[in-house]
């Protein structure tokens, strides 16, 4: 049997006559920039996220780099970043011209650990930049008290949690602001690349929609040096279609999940995904750990299956930033060689599950 790790075409079918009259309605409109469906797209998301203003971007990096810009985060400054993460997570606070400060994550939950915030913070701190890890919530509380202590302000990345939520709020609603990713695989996903910034804040939010398009309120008036990072109209209608079924497809996602841990819950081996109390992941990623991951993985190949690690290589052992950061980071550098990540979508079959556990069961209880 073949099963994919994400099989986009496989989803999009469940929708496509919506995808399609969605995709109608923007040609036969003319109009492709900034537009009606734009502005439809982010008060509907912003209602969703349970922010009062959502701002459509280029991609996910953007996103978050032009937050850090619009609150005049940049050079000589220090952003305090989760050391086990996607590049754009440091890449963001790199290209506003401040510096990413790492710290290590809970070994339980693989997002920042709050107890070691403090111990980061410098005079150059300016701000927080939690990752919401797979789909599950960072733990907010503490990191939010720690912001308040220092005057700091609270970033979101929530890039890969659409739908999760921390205690009954939505992610993207915890912190001052959020920057979130529709990269087509994400588990809202548009069609190319696309992004958005949530807010509460007025003023950010008119900063960035300025620094989004050339800095420019009026045309040809640029009152600051902006950017071309605009969500276009096709991916916004397309993202609204997919935005209905958003809840119901992340309900089986954990239907998917909670069928993995029921069927490996007994294995040492491995270590299952572990949820904080009060938190309800968007299961973006299923993530396992077992020392014997290659050998897992190179295994599940053979039999048609198709895995992926988050991450591979931590962001201070890539060639960008290495030289920069040479001490150790050893949870990080620990998850980084034991992670791997099973299938998960709304579009995986019974079938599919149980032949991926098992298969994963009949690994380790050989080995």
């Amino acid at each position: 049997m073949q099963v994919p790790f994400l099989d986009l075409n496989k989803q999009n079918q469940l929708i496509r006559r919506e995808l399609d009259a969605a995709y109608k309605r923007v040609m036969d409109s003319g109009w492709f920039v900034n537009g009606n469906e734009l502005k439809a797209f982010e008060q509907e998301f912003a209602t969703y996220s349970n922010a009062e203003f959502c701002i459509g971007v280029g991609n996910g990096l953007d996103a978050l780099k032009l937050l850090l810009i619009a609150y005049k985060i940049g050079s000589n400054h220090e952003v305090i970043v989760p050391s086990n993460t996607f590049i754009a997570t440091w890449l963001a606070v790199s290209q506003s011209g401040a510096k990413p400060i790492p710290v290590e994550p809970d070994i339980a939950t693989h997002n920042i650990n709050p107890s070691l915030i403090e111990s980061a913070i410098t005079n150059r701190t300016r701000a927080i930049m939690p990752v919401h890890l797979y789909g599950q919530p960072a733990e907010m509380d503490s990191i939010n008290d720690i912001a308040e202590k220092y005057g700091l302000i609270v970033i979101e990345d929530a890039a890969q949690a659409q739908g999760a939520l921390y205690k009954g709020q939505p992610t993207g609603s915890l912190g001052q602001a959020a920057g979130t990713s529709f990269y087509p695989g994400k588990n809202l996903g548009a069609y190319g690349d696309g992004g958005a910034i949530l807010t509460n804040n007025a003023t950010v939010a008119e900063t960035v929609r300025q620094l989004r398009n050339y800095g420019s309120k009026v045309k040809y008036q640029n009152d600051l040096a902006g950017f071309n990072s605009r969500l276009d109209e096709i991916q916004a209608a397309l993202l609204r279609v997919k935005l209905r079924v958003l809840k119901q497809w992340n309900e089986r996602r954990k239907e998917v999940a909670d069928r993995y841990s029921e069927a490996l819950s007994d294995l040492n081996e491995i270590v299952l995904p572990q949820l904080q109390k009060g938190c309800a992941s968007a299961w973006h990623l299923y993530v396992i750990r077992t020392k014997q991951r290659d050998a897992l993985k190179a295994y599940l190949a053979s039999l048609g299956i198709d895995t992926v690690v988050h991450y591979p290589t931590p962001p201070h052992l890539l060639g960008c930033y290495r030289d920069q950061y040479t001490e150790s980071l050893p949870i990080t550098e620990q998850l980084a060689n034991e992670v791997l990540s099973l299938p998960i979508s709304p579009v995986l079959s019974d079938k599919e599950i149980e032949y991926v556990a098992s298969s994963v069961r009949k690994f380790l209880e050989h080995r």
